[in-house]
């Protein structure tokens, strides 16, 4: 069932809002991944037509939704893509591969894999809080923990959750700062071996 609404609502930095139908009802959350026509960005008072759904505490949020005069588009569900884990479970193959043959400690594949379990639940977090309108997690502290180690549970995050997979400044970030953290492995695990050693004893 479709129904007529008017935005009343919209955050543009953080892509949420809220839409109050036309007729009576209660006012349904909106999140930008639920417009049809991404390139075009919401406008408060703006009419448009939904589809109701709920997220998984039971609240109603807006769902297939398209602005005033434009046509609806029937979308087949989309599978995560499957690169994003094989990609982790290569890295987790070359990460063995070092502490086999001695060039890496064990505890730092270990650390890689608790900060990617970490981050991973924070993108689940943000999520919710961005499908229920309270205040998100900072993107700059998404970022740090993938510098820091943990972009494998991010990659997996943006797959499968579909969380912060669009934003394109956001993602040129991600990938720099997953350049920036496996240089760094690089060289802590040739040149700067020493380092890995000395924080082991």
């Amino acid at each position: 069932m479709l129904v007529k609404g008017k935005i009343t609502q919209w955050d543009d930095d953080k892509g949420f809002g809220f839409i109050q139908p036309l007729l009576k009802g209660e006012r349904v959350f909106l999140h930008i991944k639920a417009l049809q026509n991404r390139s075009r960005r919401p406008v408060i008072g703006e009419v448009v037509t939904y589809a109701i759904g709920k997220d998984d505490q039971g609240r109603l949020q807006a769902q297939q939704v398209t602005f005033a005069g434009e046509k609806r588009k029937i979308k087949a569900a989309r599978t995560a893509a499957k690169w994003p884990l094989w990609s982790v479970l290569a890295f987790a193959a070359v990460l063995a591969a070092a502490v086999a043959t001695a060039k890496l400690p064990l505890y730092v594949p270990l650390l890689y894999a608790g900060l990617s379990v970490l981050t991973f639940i924070t993108y689940w977090l943000d999520k919710r809080k961005a499908q229920t309108g309270k205040w998100r997690i900072e993107e700059r502290t998404l970022q740090f923990m993938a510098l820091l180690g943990g972009w494998p549970g991010a990659l997996l995050a943006q797959s499968y959750l579909r969380h912060k997979s669009q934003k394109r400044v956001f993602l040129t970030v991600f990938w720099f700062s997953v350049l920036v953290n496996l240089v760094a492995l690089s060289w802590l695990a040739g040149q700067g071996g020493q380092l890995f050693q000395a924080l082991a004893l």
